[in-house]
């Protein structure tokens, strides 16, 4: 029984909506009772803002965030500095837009109901430390390959269509072979098409090989974090550096915000997905997940199917069994998904008590 003069402060849920310059706030109570709604920029001024804004409505019990990782980031690593509990919401799906219609207010109470209904429950990634070292230099090398791979596919479709004389010298060379060839080159004045398409050419070698010092350069400083932060991952069979920061990056800095390696598995989409109905009862190809993690899991078992022996002598049983390679692969990414799970639970676990 509450006695009188005593203040009863609500127990309240933030959902904020995010956005590059500006976000929106709105504030629920338990009871899912609208309470109010704060627009806020993305500085440091406006998440302190937010905060203090939100304490002045009852006690805060947790933070629901759209976009953690990209225009939410900047405000759940704050939160979390301070000590507040921070859920990723998923932005609401079409059905729930065509009926409540689209406005930033809606949403940001949509993502603060998403969490009082229990439908966001999963932490985000904290952004932090080693991890996001490693995932901004991985992005970078990423997207360097990706140039490296159009030059050179430029180059050779150059060739193809290049006047007779200049095809009969750069026909049949590999690519390295082709790039030293065309990078050498010395141009006159374009007056041919002939000048035209060494100049071309040179101009794409010549990009093919700095993206590649930048491939290599970029390849030993993540091989550099990664064998700091977590070495018993790339003391595992077919794990090298691009691969290893493929699956850090999925699990993030705190991977204690998995529950679990089924968990670990459905985000890395290698969990087969229930499809029954009536008296089927079968489960599919899990087609989620992040598609990175899923390519990093192929090669480990890619690599072991060729080195280790447990593992051909399990695709040889389960061959027997009716299955087929394709099938075996994708029961092999589950084992390895499993194990991966319990170097980083490792990980995590020492890193939590190194930076108590």
């Amino acid at each position: 029984m509450i006695s009188r003069g005593v203040l009863h402060i609500p127990r309240i849920i933030v959902g904020v909506d995010t956005h590059k310059d500006e976000h929106v706030a709105v504030v629920i109570d338990k009871l899912g009772a609208r309470i109010g709604q704060r627009n806020l920029p993305t500085t440091n001024t406006g998440y302190v803002g937010l905060e203090h804004w939100a304490s002045g409505l009852g006690e805060i019990e947790v933070f629901g965030v759209e976009g953690t990782g990209s225009y939410g980031a900047g405000l759940a690593r704050f939160l979390r500095g301070q000590g507040h509990s921070v859920i990723e919401v998923n932005r609401p799906d079409r059905s729930t837009r065509r009926r409540l219609g689209k406005s930033d207010p809606t949403d940001a109470e949509m993502a603060a109901r998403a969490v009082l209904a229990g439908v966001a429950r999963d932490q985000p990634k904290s952004g932090v430390d080693e991890v996001e070292m490693i995932r901004m230099l991985k992005s970078t090398k990423d997207s360097a390959m990706k140039g490296r791979t159009q030059a050179i596919n430029q180059m050779k479709a150059l060739i193809v269509t290049a006047p007779v004389e200049l095809r009969a010298v750069l026909s049949g060379l590999t690519a390295s072979q082709l790039v030293a060839r065309c990078t050498g080159w010395r141009n006159g004045q374009l007056e041919t098409p002939t000048t035209a398409a060494k100049y071309a050419l040179r101009s794409l070698a010549r990009r093919y090989s700095q993206l590649a010092k930048e491939i290599e350069g970029l390849n030993k400083e993540l091989a550099r974090l990664i064998v700091a932060f977590a070495p018993m991952l790339m003391e595992e069979l077919g794990v090298g550096p691009d691969t290893a920061a493929a699956l850090l990056v999925t699990a993030g800095s705190n991977p204690e915000r998995l529950k679990s390696e089924a968990a670990f598995a459905a985000l890395c989409g290698v969990s087969p997905i229930p499809a029954s109905s009536g008296k089927t009862n079968r489960h599919r190809l899990n087609r989620g997940g992040d598609r990175q993690a899923n390519a990093a899991l192929y090669r480990v078992v890619l690599v072991r199917l060729r080195y280790d022996v447990r593992t051909r002598t399990y695709l040889q049983r389960r061959t027997e069994e009716g299955k087929t390679k394709t099938e075996v692969i994708r029961c092999l990414k589950r084992y390895v998904a499993r194990e991966v799970f319990g170097i980083l639970h490792d990980i995590g676990m020492r890193h939590t008590v190194q930076n108590a």
